[in-house]
């Protein structure tokens, strides 16, 4: 089966094997990190796993050391909300329908003894009840902006000097035989030990209405990272990286001035934000990366099916742009019509008394 899987003819292109890879020095083979100019190996993918446990560990200091401080100080409160009075017949109904019809408000209010008016309360409250207040919104925001702002200063700081980030035709020039870097090493490594992260702990964040959107970007970004590292595409792997991390630190900085009631910057933040974003994942991605894997590369190497299954994987998040260019045109639009910025793919219930906890404008 591991013979089949892994099979040559699949993963590399035509007349290269596994083999092609072996290091000269028995020694650096055996080593249980990546040495200086060694060639990417499937065994190193195993370390963002635990590493990941790591990245929780660190998000949990981040916020409940600073931002929860930082949160406090500024005037949120932390609290938790009340539930509703428990209720085993409605109770049994909200775990599969959260927001019942109007028929079946009807059906519920006879078998509950409840009126309707009191049905419909109930719901509204026990939905709400699961919403995080501002100040966790604030910390899981403040923690995303910390970990975006310093993952795209290390992907530049890497990326600066290497031949492909300026002349992307040399991610193909030599291909396959392209060794991999102590910085790149680790900037893959800390890539995928978040995005690991993300997939565990989207379970327990707060909850948007593009959840599985994201759950299928975390998973598709997982995918890309491995299966680049492993078919040696780490070059424009990480241009794919350093792309897509350009816009996210300022959605997270937008959101911040929104929770602490700066609405004028997180304005001007976001306008910055969804330039950056369109300019980035609408332009330069398709127009130079996919192109490039089109292009470029059915020039300079020859075809294999690991290639084909990388573009798929590519387009599918193109794709996933797309969607959420137009979450951020929606919110563009009522931002010019209705002179108010709010992420529509945040929980839609419960927003506006929490932001009743910090009434004083900056």
């Amino acid at each position: 089966m591991s013979s089949w899987f892994w099979n040559p003819d699949i993963w590399l292109p035509p007349n290269v094997t596994w083999d092609s890879f072996d290091e000269s020095d028995p020694e650096i083979a055996k080593e249980a990190f990546v040495s200086p100019g060694t060639f990417a190996r499937f065994s190193d993918l195993w370390y963002p796993i635990p590493l990941a446990i790591l990245v929780m560990i660190a998000r949990w200091v981040v916020e409940r050391g600073i931002f929860k401080k930082v949160g406090i100080w500024m005037g949120m409160k932390d609290y938790k909300r009340t539930f509703p009075a428990h209720n085993q017949v409605l109770e049994s109904v909200f775990r599969s329908v959260t927001d019942p019809s109007l028929r079946e408000v009807d059906h519920l209010s006879a078998e509950s003894g409840l009126s309707i008016r009191q049905v419909e309360r109930w719901f509204r409250q026990r939905r709400q009840a699961e919403l995080p207040n501002t100040l966790q919104k604030f910390c899981e925001t403040g923690w995303r902006f910390v970990f975006y702002l310093g993952i795209l200063t290390y992907g530049f700081s890497c990326l600066w000097y290497k031949s492909w980030f300026w002349n992307i035709h040399n991610c193909w020039a030599d291909y396959p035989n392209h060794k991999v870097d102590r910085d790149i090493w680790l900037y893959y490594m800390l890539e995928l030990s978040f995005y690991w992260s993300l997939s565990i702990t989207q379970f327990f964040d707060v909850k948007r209405k593009d959840f599985w959107e994201m759950f299928i970007h975390h998973n598709t970004t997982i995918a890309l990272m491995m299966f680049s590292w492993s078919t040696h595409f780490t070059r424009v792997g990480t241009l794919v990286l350093i792309i897509h991390d350009c816009a996210d630190h300022l959605l997270e900085l937008a959101k911040i001035f929104r929770y602490i009631n700066y609405r004028k910057c997180c304005d001007v933040v976001f306008g910055i934000f969804a330039l950056v974003w369109v300019v980035t994942r609408c332009g330069v991605f398709p127009s130079c990366i996919l192109y490039s894997t089109l292009h470029d590369a059915g020039r300079d190497i020859e075809m294999f099916p690991a290639y084909y299954i990388f573009n798929t994987l590519l387009f599918i998040l193109q794709l996933l742009n797309l969607v959420w260019t137009y979450f951020i045109f929606k919110i563009v639009h009522k931002a010019l019509t209705k002179g108010e910025v709010k992420d529509s793919r945040s929980d839609s219930e419960g927003t506006s008394e929490d932001e009743d906890e910090n009434k004083k404008e900056k």
